[in-house]
């Protein structure tokens, strides 16, 4: 079924002001929630909306949103021609006010055939939000990514460890700001047996966007 108008109507008038903002486009629903309200709204969409599944629960690190650093010529006919030519930033500084990081959980209502997605904003100063473990327990694993990728701690989760990489790993990966080589690299010691950990050589590197400036496949076609 359709996400239909009528049922977003009935969300937000049931949810209120526990709704911080909403957006409705393309057949697709999102809510921001704030954190302190974070469980309750979930067991009530479980409850009495039917959304008895959660799919998945994702991390989202806004550090350089709103920063422009390529822009991007028009595309010629063919579309072949779009070329990348270094710009100015709209904003010079990162993103690091109240609202980087967010929690987003994304619901599947089985009954219905509907999905939504909740998503609750974290300062970078208090990466604590409920688990909702309690709610779905396949919420276990999906918030042991996010706790292992972006560093956000899970209140109340039985058992919140690193799920993909190493018990020794420094940082956390998806962070925006976490250095493509990382900051230690391992190998096995043939002298000491065992395996240590070392600073990273790897020299820092900036990926440079690959664009097709021209294809001469489609110089002649009219």
């Amino acid at each position: 079924m359709a996400l239909t108008k009528a049922f977003v109507d009935d969300l937000v008038a049931d949810f209120g002001e526990k709704f911080v903002s909403v957006c409705s486009q393309y057949g697709e629903f999102t809510a921001e929630v704030d954190k302190a309200d974070i469980i309750d709204v979930l067991t009530r969409l479980r409850d009495v909306y039917k959304f008895e599944q959660l799919i998945d629960i994702s991390g989202v690190d806004y550090l350089t949103y709103g920063q422009d650093e390529w822009k991007t010529q028009s595309a010629t006919s063919t579309g072949f021609s779009r070329a990348v030519v270094k710009g100015q930033l709209l904003h010079k500084e990162p993103n690091v006010a109240k609202k980087r990081f967010a929690v987003v959980y994304h619901l599947l209502s089985l009954s219905l055939n509907v999905r939504i997605r909740i998503k609750a904003f974290l300062a970078e100063s208090d990466l604590m939000i409920q688990t909702s473990t309690n709610v779905w327990p396949v919420a276990n694993w999906h918030e042991r990514e996010v706790f292992d990728m972006f560093g956000v701690m899970f209140v109340g989760h039985p058992d919140l460890r690193r799920i993909l990489t190493d018990y020794g790993f420094v940082g956390h990966p998806f962070r925006k700001d976490f250095p493509q080589s990382g900051y230690v690299e391992m190998r096995y010691d043939e002298a000491q047996k065992r395996v240590v950990y070392e600073p990273v050589e790897i020299d820092p590197r900036v990926n440079t966007p690959k664009v097709i400036r021209h294809d001469n496949r489609y110089l002649n076609e009219e």
